[in-house]
Formats: C-alpha cells, structure tokens, sequence
C-alpha cells in the first residue's frame, strides 16, 4: 500500500511494517510475520524495485510479530539492524513474560487468527544481527535517526525518516490495540515497563512528521506531538 512516494506499507492494521525508498536503495522497517513476503514482494515491486535493491532491514525491537521476515531477508545480505538490547530478543535468546491487560475475546481472535494465517506461529529468529547503541544517524537508504524509547522492550525504539516526513514508533504506542480492538494513539500491549514507557516518549519532543506509523494500528497524521498526548490520556 503506498502512503506517499517512496513510502509503503505492508500488512495491515492488525501487523504492518514499511519499506522507504531513496536513490540509494530501499529500507525495510521491521519485518512483520514470515507469511507477509509475498506482499512484501508485491510492495517491493510497485515501487519499482526489487530484492537487489533492498539494503538494510531496521527492526524497531526483537518481537516475534516484528523479525518475521527479516532472516529471510538477511538470507540474501541484507543486514538486520536492532538495538542492542534487543538482540538477544531477535535472536530468540529469551524475554521477560509481560502482562496481557485488557482483553477483548473478538480482538484477540482477530489478531491470532491474522498472525496464524500469516505464519505468526513458526516465527523464525536471526541468526545473526548488526547493533547499534543510543540516537545517531544511520548510513542506510534514507538516512534515519534513531530515537531510543525503552520500555516497551529494553531495545526498542523510533526511526525518523526526515525525507519521507515519517517517524516509525514500532510498539512505542500503537494506534490499533490488539487485544481490545480500540483505536487511537495508546500504550501498547505486552510492554516490559510501562512506566520507562511513558517516560521515553518524552524523546519525541520537538520531533516533527506528517506520518507517524505503528507497528499495530492505522497511520496516524495528527502530529507526533498529538499522538503522545493522547497517548498519555490513554494511561496503562
């Protein structure tokens, strides 16, 4: 799906992850469950590009919903980058149980029934990842920022796209709950430490971008700062 030129999406509400192209090649961020390649395919070619093309996968944390495709991915040489904290989650090295909160029984049918579909059950972990630590700039197709938002996981965190005007927030905030189905800016489900949660997102101030896009959930083009609010309104 494209949301702008040089920017798509693969997947859906229920699990999506993105493709950004620039001169210099095409970004992948996160990589969704295993059974999303065929689309990933598809997306990779309406934007006129192809496997060749593709030049890093950036994952915004280690979560099974998050790494589907991406060892396929790293398969070819593509290098797969993680913060890292996270690593050891991408490489299937274990992570802390978290609470489900809130369910709703049709909610979370969905996104079972989705994730089963789509080869979320056979989830197939890095063999190997590139690491990076803290906020810098990464030499990859369209020269993202990384702003580190721990909580949701120790590695997680946003890439900021100035050139597509994008800010990918992974499971930083979902717009999209998966267990209860409600929609708008909120905390997201199975998050290590909602508290260091809320507190990270306070790296997002002063972040501009027309697109704020989830790893769960619709895009969001109210403004980040929008986003953060509500968010917070939400609470845990």
């Amino acid at each position: 799906m494209e949301l702008a030129p040089n920017l798509h999406r693969v997947g859906n509400d229920i699990v999506a992850c993105y493709l950004v192209s620039d001169g210099s090649g095409v970004t992948v961020v996160d990589a969704g469950l295993a059974g999303q390649w065929r689309e990933f395919l598809a997306e990779l070619e309406a934007m006129g590009h192809s496997l060749a093309d593709v030049r890093a996968v950036l994952l915004t944390h280690g979560d099974e919903d998050h790494i589907g495709f991406a060892e396929r991915l790293r398969e070819h040489g593509v290098p797969v980058w993680v913060h890292e904290a996270d690593a050891g989650r991408a490489r299937g090295e274990g992570k802390p149980s978290t609470g489900w909160g809130d369910v709703r029984p049709v909610a979370l049918l969905r996104f079972l029934a989705y994730a089963a579909r789509k080869g979320g059950l056979r989830t197939t972990y890095l063999d190997s990842v590139e690491t990076f630590a803290g906020a810098q700039t990464l030499d990859v197709p369209g020269a993202p920022r990384v702003i580190p938002l721990p909580g949701h996981s120790p590695g997680s965190v946003a890439y900021h796209f100035p050139g597509v005007d994008a800010l990918f927030v992974g499971d930083a905030l979902t717009t999209r709950h998966v267990l209860t189905g409600a929609d708008g800016p909120s905390p997201a489900p199975f998050t290590d430490d909602p508290g260091q949660a809320d507190a990270s997102l306070a790296a997002l101030d002063g972040i501009t971008a027309h697109w704020v896009l989830p790893g769960h959930g619709t895009a969001w083009t109210g403004g980040v700062a929008e986003a953060v609010r509500r968010y917070q309104a939400h609470g845990h």
